[in-house]
């Protein structure tokens, strides 16, 4: 009978203790990079800012929240984003506009004593993330015309395969739907620019 519970106390210990690692193993940080790269366009000479951007309340959150079934999601505590979803959407795709359109007169909204010619807001619709798979951005974006109140809207569906295994790999494929969405508003900015005669070399 001692034997038993003695048996018995070395499992829980051994359970407990595994759960205590668990518990205690440090969290992972991960962020969202500009990965886009220019395509020979003639560098731009207006400014733009990018937000406010929107996500999704699903994933709102610092953890990862990735799909592990069709219908089921799971967030993971110890790998999460750096920083809220919506800021570092923003700051990629106007690092990735900065490339696009060959000025770095990009930034991210609000910011004191910076005069955009266009402001570009990103309701994103879809953030999934499948471990081993893909990801999958959904955006709407708008981009107004500051000084005549003009807009052009556009939604980009941008869906990236994930090349390697574990959150590194997840985060690097978020940034490379990313370029594509910011290729798109891109694209937008110059038409409205150049159907405006302002399209230029930088200053």
């Amino acid at each position: 009978m001692a034997r038993r519970i003695a048996q018995v106390v070395s499992i829980v210990f051994v359970v407990a203790a595994t759960a205590g690692c668990r518990a205690s193993a440090p969290a992972r940080f991960y962020t969202l990079a500009s990965t886009a790269s220019t395509d020979g366009a003639p560098a731009a000479n207006y400014a733009v800012t990018v937000g406010p951007v929107t996500v999704p309340a699903s994933v709102d959150r610092p953890q990862f929240v990735v799909q592990v079934a069709p219908n089921r999601v799971a967030l993971d505590e110890f790998n999460r984003w750096v920083a809220p979803l919506d800021e570092s959407i923003a700051r990629a795709v106007a690092g990735n506009l900065a490339v696009l359109l060959g000025t770095p007169r990009v930034a991210t909204a609000p910011l004191a004593n910076f005069d955009p010619a266009y402001r570009v807001t990103i309701a994103v619709q879809r953030f999934d993330s499948i471990p081993g798979d893909a990801v999958v951005i959904d955006a709407v974006w708008t981009i107004r015309n500051v000084a005549n109140g003009g807009t052009r809207s556009g939604r980009t569906v941008a869906r990236e395969a994930v090349q390697g295994e574990g959150f590194e790999a997840l985060a690097a494929a978020h940034s490379r739907a990313l370029a594509n969405v910011s290729g798109d508003i891109a694209a937008a900015i110059r038409a409205e620019a150049g159907s405006h005669g302002v399209l230029g070399v930088a200053r």
